[in-house]
């Protein structure tokens, strides 16, 4: 192969490989031709090369063999096919696999297979496991203490209903983080398929058996701590019922979530779905409001939900059997002590216990009866619903499987490339980029690389060490290192992994964090000033971008951020241009970057990093880190042939590189050679075919062969390579004892004095940032305001779900009535309000986290201050939050039925409003204390949690224990939400009880019902129906709304107080995330 191109004309480089060289003769930038030959005489276009192949001997040759194998095949296919269909049908199981079928093992064998490849994968988790262990007993110790020791009393129904729906909820919704596990092992499962190792059917199945174990002793922990420590009904049959209807309920839901996740062709698609999904099941589970109080043209959405199926269960078994004895604020009438007396202490004849169910004259109220009268709930029934649950699972598990084996959703999509659309200005930029770039790739015009460079100082280190910390004291990273770089060199800093390459590097461009530097460091025989990191440009070996931005705003978002601030926008964008056509991407330039598989390619992306950093205009010098790392031969090619340009004028340029072919390594006019322990090997001139280079190395008697690549005959000789070293000496301790040491040593010095005579010019005062702090502000807001608008998916499922849920509970609770239980219900319609944090939080993290990895890129560089990045993250979310704000109030507030007046629609607006930027700037001040988004996710719950449990409304405060109660329902910002709210809505709503609400009860005999109950009406709240009657007295709780949160400590008058502690709260926030986001980067180098 290799002669047939030499005989083309192409020269021959015996240095290369010939994999290297043959690809080298395909491209117009690496080939080189014979003496006296050009494109004119040897082959050189596409189609040249074609025509060439096909006059070629080898192309006869091509020919006749095809033509005898395919004649040699056609004999022999019968007798190959037969045999390979033998080999197949032996190879499968007799009596299980069909003879059609792909697959070598049975379904089972599969399953059981996967089942344990599953249940490793989740042991090897431990992190995950543990933060899964730990949140479940914390919150069961904290929900446990919340309702401790409830009471057999008519005090204990309700937050007995309380604890059993949260310990559901819990459980059930831990089921979601089913929903990303399922869709980020799609592409696994799309290989595996692909290459028929088995059904996808066998994986659903698979995942849920190896999930079982690990859920069950988790959940049967929190079971054993919550039913324990709340006191549920002490007998064995009804804990063990209680825990499997709350372990069948988790697998149901999340069997559910896994169908979710392979329905759905994205995340955003399928967080939209369990948004509307999730809030059916939380507000038709029957606890928020009784299916007899739903519209009936909602409540089948109930019986087809298995919270209700579950919590129906629960209820039923801790309920059946149940005594409660009616006592306390339960009793009517009863005495006030200090204010009114004269009624009997226990429930008597003319008394009425206000508990739901409960009969007059009686004293203890029946479960069942409780049961029937508040929820319409039969009692003994807690083992059919856990049959209800089981099918459930089998039905969601069955349909799981079907959709994981038919929809290949998103499977196989291609690569694309988006562009933003073109406006004047870019039509004009654009047209003129590519009437240059004929010229340029033609050769009849040369770029005019002067301005990329605006100074000549040199850079030298000399007796520079590093030591890091380490258990038991510190280790030596980098040994006393030698070495310069002037301007217009490239020089390569080469060594084998481990040697300290990218640690040199990082220690030269100070952008250590961690660890001691020795020794010295000079620009221009001086110490370099804080202005060092800006003035210098670092291609790091990620290349991490804001993915949505363009290739041109990307470097021009470099370019007014670290070219000085007296540079005119004029000149940065001009700069730009020619950056652009530097890298030869003038089709690229309008291209959204985006992320592997959406966007740039892997050389296109590598080009744009070295762009983003020379759009900074580094005065300096710019640093590289494996810069050729993942790409192919002639990308890595066309990637040093771009630094050779910028050197040529006059940019200062150190790049780290790995194992360079020999045409490549021929492009540096320097190396810095290391070995492992941070220890020079060399560091000199490489030469016209690495010549001053093989000759140190055969000086030491190492004798580079004529056909070696000089690059990789280094590293095996040094003993970094796959051979064993060249000699006995250490190469460490040989370049220490050389004259070429010694003559390094004297450059340095040398070049020192001679700079440091010269006069220091300071062009511009010694700044971290090149521009101020306004400026950075509002280039970086306007980026991340850019970055918000083109994420459609993330803000329409923010969006979407404000909507849904406020929707769904308006109409839950349209238009809702004056009556008692109503009250009820405005204030579950309020408490929805509270769900609020957790939609946003979940999607803020993540933005913010990810937007943090290319601010932690940028900030090594002193682009902006952190202060800056995180009030423009701040900023950026305001008109999202606006508007989903005003989507969930119109949503939820009118349907709904609340009042109406301006000055309190307009005050829950406002509230709304303010819990929407509550609920951003939480979840962006957890994600900057956070190192990454699993760990700010596994702090959700435990935020989320606390805060609803101790609002207020799940249980009254009165009946908080008192550790609680004293400070942290004050501190929960919830507990100002509801207080504000409630008051707001029902402050001055006069209550009219239905006939079902009302509470009867007989007078003494001689005395009207407003003799026997008035004074105890006055003194406390509600109104009798007819003060006059002496037969029956009908009582309403309420009569007017202040009535109902007055004993709650709630005040119409702190409404605007409790808007106030929101905001408080707000900036509380807002100020942990720009100080989180100062301190805490979590990038240690």
């Amino acid at each position: 192969a290799r002669a047939y191109f030499v005989s083309l004309g192409f020269q021959d480089l015996p240095r290369q490989t010939t994999a290297d060289y043959l690809t080298g003769c395909t491209d117009p930038n690496e080939r080189r031709f014979q003496a006296g030959r050009d494109a004119s005489n040897v082959p050189s276009t596409p189609e040249q090369l074609e025509e060439a192949f096909r006059k070629s001997s080898f192309n006869k040759e091509l020919l006749e063999g095809l033509r005898e194998y395919k004649s040699e095949l056609e004999r022999e296919l019968p007798e190959f096919e037969k045999e390979f269909r033998t080999t197949q049908k032996a190879l499968k199981q007799p009596l299980v696999l069909s003879g059609k079928s792909p697959y070598q093992v049975s379904f089972f064998d599969q399953v059981w297979a996967l089942t344990i490849r599953q249940f490793r994968l989740r042991l090897q988790d431990r992190l995950g496991l543990s933060v899964a262990y730990i949140t479940a007993i914390i919150i069961a110790i904290i929900t446990g203490s919340v309702y401790l020791n409830l009471p057999t009393t008519t005090a204990g129904a309700f937050t007995r209903g309380g604890v059993l729906f949260l310990a559901l909820l819990f459980n059930s919704f831990q089921a979601f983080n089913e929903l990303p596990t399922q869709m980020l092992g799609r592409p696994v499962l799309w290989r595996h398929r692909s290459f028929a190792f088995y059904r996808p059917a066998a994986l659903s199945i698979a995942s849920t058996l190896a999930d079982i174990p690990i859920n069950f002793f988790q959940i049967l922990l929190f079971s054993i701590i919550i039913y324990f420590m709340t006191g549920l009904k002490d007998t064995a049959g009804a804990f063990f019922t209680f825990f499997a209807l709350i372990f069948m309920g988790f697998l149901a839901l999340a069997s559910f979530f896994r169908l979710l996740g392979a329905c759905c062709i994205s995340f955003d698609v399928a967080a939209r779905s369990a948004a509307s999904i999730v809030s059916l099941m939380v507000l038709y589970s029957g606890y928020l409001i009784p299916i007899f109080s739903m519209k009936r043209w909602l409540f089948w959405i109930t019986y087809a939900n298995p919270v209700n199926w579950g919590f129906q269960g629960l209820m039923s078994n801790e309920f059946q059997g149940l005594e409660l004895l009616c006592e306390g604020s339960t009793i009517v009438p009863r005495n006030i002590p200090g204010v009114v007396d004269g009624y009997p202490d226990a429930l008597g004849p003319n008394q009425v216990c206000t508990l739901a169910g409960a009969r007059t004259g009686e004293a203890f109220v029946r479960g069942g009866d409780y049961l029937d009268a508040a929820f319409q709930y039969p009692t003994g029934v807690a083992w059919r619903n856990f049959g209800f649950l089981v099918a459930y699972f089998i039905l969601f598990m069955t349909l799981q499987c079907l959709a994981a084996t038919y929809l290949r959703l998103g499977q196989g999509m291609p690569a694309i490339q988006v562009y933003k659309k073109e406006d004047k200005e870019l039509k004009a930029l654009n047209e003129k980029l590519q009437e240059h770039k004929a010229d340029f790739r033609s050769g009849k015009k040369t770029q005019d690389l002067s301005s990329l460079t605006t100074s000549k100082k040199p850079f030298t280190w000399s007796k520079l060490t590093y030591d890091v910390p380490v258990p038991g004291g510190k280790k030596r990273l980098l040994n006393v290192v030698y070495g310069y770089v002037k301007p217009g060199t490239l020089t390569a800093l080469m060594g084998a992994s481990g040697a300290g390459k990218t640690t040199l590097l990082d220690v030269l461009s100070d952008r250590k964090t961690i660890g001691v530097i020795g020794g010295e460091r000079l620009v221009n025989g001086r110490t370099f000033g804080k202005d060092f990191q800006r003035g210098t440009a670092y291609v790091e070996q990620l290349d991490t971008h804001q993915y949505t931005s363009t290739v041109r705003e990307a470097f021009r978002f470099s370019a007014y951020l670290r070219q000085p601030a007296h540079i005119s926008k004029e000149e940065k964008d001009a700069y730009v241009e020619e950056i652009i056509q530097l890298l030869e991407m003038e089709d690229l330039a309008d291209s959204m970057i985006g992320f592997p598989g959406f966007g740039l390619g892997v050389e296109a992306r590598k080009r744009l990093t070295i762009g983003v950093e020379l759009a900074a205009k580094p005065q300096l010098l710019l640093f590289l880190d494996e810069p050729t790392s993942g790409l192919d031969g002639q990308s890595a090619y066309n990637i040093v042939r771009f630094l050779r340009k910028l050197a040529a004028a006059g940019q200062s340029i150190l790049c780290t590189i790995h194992q360079p072919n020999a045409l490549l390594f021929e492009h540096f006019d320097r190396l810095l050679l290391l070995q492992r322990g941070g220890e020079t090997v060399y560091f000199g001139p490489i030469g016209k075919d690495s010549q001053e280079l093989r000759n140190y190395f055969a000086k030491n008697g190492a004798e580079c062969p004529p056909d070696a690549n000089p690059a990789e005959f280094m590293l095996d000789a040094i003993g970094a390579g796959s051979q064993k070293r060249i000699g006995n000496k250490d190469w460490g301790v040989r370049w220490l004892e050389s004259e070429e040491f010694a003559t390094v040593k004297a450059e340095v010095e040398e070049i020192n004095q001679k700079a440091a005579a010269s006069p220091d010019i300071q062009e511009e005062k010694s700044l971290s940032y090149a521009t101020p702090f306004f400026t950075q502000l509002k280039v970086v807001v306007e980026r991340a305001n850019q970055a918000m608008w083109r994420s459609p998916d993330y803000v329409f499922t923010r969006l979407f779900a404000h909507v849904v849920i406020a929707l769904l509970t308006g109409l839950t609770f349209l238009q809702v009535g004056n009556g008692y239980t109503d009250l009820q219900y405005r204030v579950f319609a309020i408490f929805i309000v509270t769900v609020l944090p957790a939609i946003v939080i979940s999607q803020i993290e993540p933005m913010f986290i990810m937007a943090r990895q290319v601010f932690i890129r940028e900030a090594s560089s002193k682009m902006y201050s952190p202060a800056v990045f995180a009030i423009a993250q701040l900023i950026a979310e305001i008109p999202g939050s606006i508007l989903c704000a005003v989507a969930f109030f119109l949503s939820l507030y009118y349907p709904a039925g609340f009042n109406y007046s301006s000055d309190r629609a307009g005050y829950a607006f406002l509230v709304i409003l303010v819990v929407e930027f509550f609920a951003v700037t939480i979840g962006q001040a957890v994600a900057a204390l956070s190192p990454s988004i699993f760990i700010a996710a596994m702090a959700n719950p435990f935020i989320l949690i606390v805060t609803s449990l101790f609002c207020g409304v799940t249980i009254p405060p009165p009946q908080i224990p008192k550790f609680w109660r004293e400070w942290l329902y004050h501190v929960d910002p919830l507990t100002y939400l509801i207080s504000g709210l409630v008051s707001n809505e029902l402050h001055g709503l006069e209550i009219t009880c239905r006939e079902s609400e009302l509470f009867s009860f007989p007078p003494p005999a001689g005395q009207t019902c407003e003799q026997w109950a008035g004074p105890f009406v006055n003194a406390t709240a509600g109104y009798l129906v007819d003060p006059a009657a002496t037969d029956n007295c009908q009582y309403c709780p309420i009569k007017v709304g202040d009535e109902f949160y007055t004993p709650l400590g709630i005040s119409y008058d702190h409404r605007y107080r409790d808007f106030g502690f929101l905001i408080v709260y707000v900036v509380f926030n807002a100020a942990v995330t720009v100080v989180g986001s100062i301190f805490l980067r979590y990038a240690k180098r």
